[in-house]
């Protein structure tokens, strides 16, 4: 079922999201301060891919300082924005049967979006 879900989310736009992931980490690498937001952008652009069967778990070597100080600075540059698109989709997913699995993918994107820094995807 994973791989039907994985292919019906990539033909209903999981590729433009994952294109807009893609983008902006290009626009990211431009500048040295913005590589390790770029970094996290593929990291969310792969997931956007794939989202099916992926699973977020935190880092155990993550608990420190600058792994909290990237998340506040992603969550004012950008990330409050990606969390509120990925949670407008959920909910709107969720509204029919048939969206709820592509409603809880978005919600899965939504939460790494908010924090992307100190998670893994498996």
């Amino acid at each position: 079922m994973k791989i039907i879900g994985n292919i019906i989310w990539l033909v209903f736009g999981g590729i433009f999201i994952a294109l807009e992931y893609f983008i902006a980490s290009v626009f990211l690498f431009i500048t040295i301060i913005g590589i390790p937001f770029g970094l996290q952008s593929i990291k969310l652009g792969i997931l956007a891919l794939w989202p099916f069967g992926a699973e977020i778990t935190n880092k155990e070597s993550a608990h420190g300082c600058l792994s909290s100080f990237m998340n506040i600075i992603w969550f004012f540059i950008g990330g409050v924005w990606i969390f509120l698109t990925h949670a407008i989709f959920g909910v709107l997913f969720c509204i029919t049967i048939i969206g709820i699995p592509f409603g809880m993918q978005h919600f899965k994107l939504a939460g790494l979006a908010l924090t992307p820094f100190g998670h893994d995807i498996r």
